[in-house]
């Protein structure tokens, strides 16, 4: 199996300029999940090959993406870059530069840079578990408890308000799980029928709550090196 691992980073960001570059733990933030992913590559069997590839308009972000052991085969066009760019079109950019250089992936794995927190091992569980399956598509989630209330007139809970679980009777099919947008694995086919990360046989896969933080806002920042520098500490 060929899969084709893409790391979209745009140099323009509105809400942290540079985002992408801006240093975290001792590295750009881009740096984190490109090592992840070359980690997650030797950890692979032979029979699964994984190509990681920079996905980006941005020359210094393309030289920082080199510099830490990603392929930048190409640069992304002005057109693909715009703020109101959805991922999909990237990716299937990817697609078929890769396809036409003879290296068509058989799925694709998306990692987003502004999700940095992983632990070690993460990503090859990740491709092992999509490997073994007969999903169409994998998403990483976060497991959170099941009292979700909608907005609605009067209000709505997602659960049963008069039976009320305790957190440590609560199952698998009980619990609810967050997408945090860090990781997902698709079949190449199903970006080229649906346009869509997520499509077919979707199947779940579990990220521990460490591995939820998302960067959005400077504060986000301040969580996101903190954690990756106790799991740094560990690992050493």
């Amino acid at each position: 199996m060929r899969i084709l691992c893409v790391i979209p980073v745009r140099g323009g960001s509105k809400g942290i300029p540079r985002k992408n570059l801006k240093p975290i733990a001792g590295k750009p933030l881009v740096a984190w999940t490109i090592e992840q992913a070359l980690d997650a590559k030797t950890a692979l069997a032979p029979e699964i090959e994984l190509d990681v590839v920079v996905s980006t308009d941005d020359k210094e972000l393309a030289d920082i993406a080199r510099e830490y052991g990603a392929e930048v085969p190409f640069m992304r066009p002005a057109e693909l870059a715009e703020d109101t760019t959805a991922t999909e079109p990237v990716i299937e950019h990817a697609i078929e530069f890769m396809s036409h250089e003879g290296r068509r992936p058989d799925a694709v794995m998306l990692l987003q840079a502004t999700s940095p927190v992983r632990l070690p091992g993460t990503l090859a569980r990740a491709v092992r578990q999509f490997a073994a399956s007969d999903s169409d598509s994998m998403v990483g989630v976060i497991p959170i408890g099941p009292f979700i209330w909608a907005a609605t007139e009067p209000p709505t809970a997602q659960y049963e308000v008069m039976a009320r679980p305790r957190r440590q009777e609560l199952t698998r099919e009980t619990f609810r799980y967050r997408e945090n947008g860090s990781m997902y694995i698709t079949k190449t086919e199903i970006y080229e029928k649906f346009h869509n990360r997520l499509a077919g046989k979707i199947e779940l896969f579990m990220l521990e709550d460490i591995e939820g933080v998302d960067i959005d806002a400077p504060i986000d920042f301040s969580l996101a090196e903190h954690q990756l520098e106790q799991i740094q500490k560990n690992v050493n």
